[in-house]
């Protein structure tokens, strides 16, 4: 059994996406699965350095295509990079791609599945749709695609035309499993796998023994950090946290951590110094082997996603705070897949969008009570070791991949059987 994993991004990249698929594709490859990994030669966090076209990472197989590099700053530059990557994919998958083999197509750049679907489906592979976020709806949300235009209903019928074609699509989350039945998609066509973060990598540090926490200056446990950690996207929102920040700007014993990069950077650091915020500061994201200590820096962390975009959007970093027995201040919708994560855990609370003093109050009372604070933490780790293990998620991908390996077997022996069946009647007539 090969498996061939297509993502924009893969180790060492640091984007969110890159590690989930990362973490997959070796461990896939530990549990003595032939994995490659189709993705571009370029970083998230680097788009000016050039990776290796070919070479080979913890048994992995990594074929790194050439692609446009405008980067992110703009729309066009970035429609050309996706562009790009969609026909180098496509290409690579009908030169390389072998009858039977499972081909999962993730969501970076978004609707790879219908490029990738056509090619497998010429070279007779198996399309497996792996899905981080719900393309188009995400862009018809922020508003970058018109809701009624020509472009929202082909990129609706090309992507639904992508997951039936698929013989599993896997989504993190229920609530994304129902926006796919919405659209038509079989039940059993569709797999629900959480995500997951690295057990054995990422576990609580306590702040005396956090390097980071002392080289970024907030000492043993003089400060009490409010951390972020993640991407700062369109599908975030900072207004309410940088408003708190500026509630709680006079307490010399709160701090707030912004951890990260991407789209919205720039606007951050402009606003934070418009308001001359300096009890926030801000970090560029963290290699993997330091990422136990970047988000054991923080006390309490926050999670923002606007409500238009659940359950359209997963935030990942989730399951990683959960490992390092954080709580979570999310600031979204009170009634959405966060939130009710957070309720049924009791790991934190949720904020709506634009109440940041409200947030600020939220921040005070768990700087002041510590015993809540850690129990939250406590209960995250144990929700985590429960449901969000690195090695269970990847039991349950190799059982999906096992189960799809078999069932392409079975159909080929039952062809052959009709076939010889059919050349025996022609015989005897």
């Amino acid at each position: 059994m090969r498996i061939v994993l297509v993502n924009r991004y893969f180790h060492p990249d640091e984007s969110a996406t890159s590690r989930m698929v990362s973490s997959l594709a070796l461990g896939l490859a530990s549990a003595g699965v032939a994995v490659e990994i189709l993705t571009s030669r370029h970083r998230h966090d680097d788009p000016d350095a050039a990776l290796p076209g070919t070479e080979t990472i913890g048994g992995v197989k990594v074929n790194r295509i050439g692609t446009s590099r405008f980067g992110r700053a703009r729309l066009t530059g970035r429609a050309a990079d996706y562009a790009s990557f969609h026909a180098s994919a496509a290409l690579w998958c009908l030169k390389h791609v072998r009858r039977g083999e499972i081909v999962i197509a993730c969501t970076d750049p978004p609707l790879l599945s219908v490029s990738v679907a056509a090619a497998t489906a010429l070279r007779r592979g198996r399309l497996v749709n792996w899905l981080h976020d719900v393309f188009p709806e995400v862009a018809i949300e922020l508003g970058l695609v018109a809701r009624q235009g020509r472009l929202a209903r082909l990129s609706l019928a090309g992507r639904d035309w992508s997951l039936h074609r698929a013989i599993r699509n896997v989504v993190p989350t229920a609530a994304m499993a129902r926006v796919l039945n919405g659209r038509g998609i079989a039940e059993d066509a569709v797999a629900l796998i959480p995500y997951w973060s690295e057990e054995d990598e990422i576990r609580p540090i306590a702040p005396v023994d956090n390097r980071l926490r002392h080289e970024w200056g907030f000492g043993d446990e003089a400060a009490f950090v409010v951390g972020y950690s993640g991407n700062f996207g369109r599908a975030h929102e900072f207004d309410t946290v940088l408003d708190a920040a500026e509630h709680l700007r006079d307490d010399p014993h709160i701090r707030f951590l912004l951890v990260g990069g991407g789209h919205g950077r720039l606007g951050i650091e402009q606003e934070i110094a418009r308001r001359g915020l300096a009890n926030v500061q801000l970090q560029p994201l963290q290699p993997r082997e330091r990422l136990a200590e970047s988000l054991s820096v923080a006390d309490v962390h926050l999670v923002s996603l606007r409500p238009s975009l659940e359950p359209y959007v997963v935030p990942s970093k989730l399951y990683g705070i959960m490992a390092v027995a954080r709580p979570v201040l999310f600031v979204g919708a009170g009634d959405g897949e966060v939130a009710t994560v957070l309720r049924s855990h009791g790991i934190g609370h949720s904020v709506a969008i634009g109440e940041g003093r409200t947030l600020a109050s939220r921040i005070v009372d768990m700087q002041r009570d510590r015993p809540a604070r850690e129990a939250m933490g406590r209960r995250a780790r144990e929700a985590f070791e429960r449901d969000h293990l690195r090695s269970r998620a990847v039991s349950a991908w190799l059982s999906l991949l096992q189960a799809i390996a078999a069932e392409e077997t079975k159909a080929s022996v039952e062809a052959r059987l009709r076939y010889s069946a059919g050349s025996d009647d022609r015989t005897s007539a």
